[in-house]
Parts: C-alpha cells; structure tokens; sequence
C-alpha cells in the first residue's frame, strides 16, 4: 500500500506529519514523500526543511495520496504540473486526501467538483471557487475523497482513515501509540468563537513559521 504525501515550499508541516505518523504505522504501509522534484523544500519562513524523496513523475499510482496545506498551497493550486499530478493520481486511488489548505489542491486539480469539502476557516471562499461545496466540518468524506480541516485535524482524518483501512481496533491502537488523547489549554481552536483581535493575528501571519 503506497502511500505519497506531497511536499512543497510553503508547507506547513504537520499537515504532513499528523497523516504520516498514523498512516505509516498501517500494516503494510509504504510512506513515500514526493515533490515537483527531489529534494529539500522549506516552511514560508525558511525554519524548517524537509525532504521529498521522489518526484511526482516517479509514483504515478499511489493508493493513498495526501496533500497538504500551507501558504504555498494556494499557488499549487494553480500550478497544473502538481494539479496535473494529482488528477490522475485519483483516477486510480483508492484514497484522496487532504489537510487543510491542501483542498485548494485537489479543487484544482478538479477533485472537488459537486463535493461537500472543508479546508482551513481563512480558504473558505476559495474552495467554493472550484466548485466544492464548503462546510465547517472538521473531517468530510465525500465517497474515497477526504478532506479535513485546520492543520491538528490531519490527525483525526488519518485516524479515521486508518479505521477504514485496518479496522477500529488497528486505529485505536495507533491512536494510543501516538497517545493522542487532546486536552488543550484552551477552548479556542475555532473561528466562531473567536474575536475578531484574534482572527486579525492569525490573518497577519502570527502562526505560519
């Protein structure tokens, strides 16, 4: 079971990882990382690199594909090479994810099209754009298309996904393998609760490293 996370410059990194530590425990589980080429990209504020460790043209049929999001997202979207890729990547999965921003992705690459979908709060407007149906919703799935929503919630859509694949007890066991059990210090994850100060902090790039 092939399993390509794409990486891109502007990445945000969990978008990839949170997918990566749950899918890549599946039994069988192949995880290969892949990028418009090999090699490094960076987070929008160049602190953090990873590694693609193949090119898009180098896995062709993969049977899971993840996309996340991130800043540079919005330009792949456009980008018909990745898009391109992405198309006919779904054309044979047998999964089609996202986190995210990584929606805009698969809306470009027309995946969304008729689709119920869910993105980050900011991208809203823009996956409406390609003709997905926008919800709020922290994980939808939408037959073998599955989107998911801010950055943490790749954890949950992986998880679910895992239960798909292997079964409940598989993804319950993953699930305490990575002890996620959540408790957060506060009760804001989410835009309808929060002022508008804070909204304004998050659209002037606080959080994107």
């Amino acid at each position: 079971m092939d399993i390509a996370i794409l990486l891109f410059d502007g990445i945000t990194p969990l978008d990839a990882i949170g997918p990566f530590e749950v899918l890549g425990k599946l039994p069988g589980a192949t995880v290969k990382t892949v990028g418009k080429s090999k090699g490094e990209v960076r987070t929008k504020g160049q602190s953090l690199a990873m590694i693609a460790d193949y090119a898009l043209t180098d896995v062709e049929k993969p049977d899971i594909v993840v996309i996340p999001g991130g800043p540079g997202a919005d330009a792949l979207a456009e980008d018909t090479g990745v898009t391109g890729w992405v198309a006919r990547a779904h054309e044979t999965t047998a999964w089609t994810t996202s986190v995210c921003t990584g929606a805009l992705i698969l809306g470009g690459a027309g995946v969304l099209k008729g689709l119920k979908a869910t993105t980050h709060w900011r991208a809203m407007k823009d996956l409406q754009s390609f003709g997905a149906i926008a919800t709020d919703q922290r994980v939808v799935r939408e037959g073998k298309v599955v989107t998911a929503a801010g950055v943490s919630s790749g954890i949950d859509m992986a998880l679910m996904l895992a239960a798909e694949i292997a079964g409940d007890e598989v993804a319950k066991a993953i699930q305490l393998g990575i002890e996620y059990a959540p408790e957060p210090p506060f009760d804001a994850g989410h835009i309808r609760d929060a002022p508008q100060d804070r909204i304004e902090m998050v659209r002037s790039g606080l959080s994107r490293p």
